[in-house]
């Protein structure tokens, strides 16, 4: 979980905007809206939550190895790569 105020911050922004879309995607769904409607909202929800679970397993990641002064740039760069990697799945 993020732990500096800025990334808890910006987590919490993203999990009310998730909120605002789902809460839209209720809305559209009781009011019989057509399917194209429906996925496309779907899919806005969805690309919120892997963007803030991306966004968690980054800071995660980053506060659970040692601090970058004492890590070896390989292992900088494996984790970079390993962000990099869920990012894209992600996506």
């Amino acid at each position: 979980m993020p732990h500096s105020p800025e990334e808890k911050k910006q987590a919490l922004t993203r999990i009310r905007r998730i909120k605002g879309q789902v809460a839209t995607l209720e809305q559209a769904l009781d009011a019989g809206a057509e399917c194209p409607a429906i996925l496309q909202q779907l899919a806005a929800v969805r690309g919120a939550v892997n963007g803030l679970m991306a966004t968690v397993l980054e800071s995660y990641l980053r506060e659970e190895f040692p601090s970058s002064e004492i890590r070896s740039d390989s292992q900088n760069k494996s984790i970079d790569e390993t962000i990099s990697i869920v990012r894209s799945y992600l996506r």
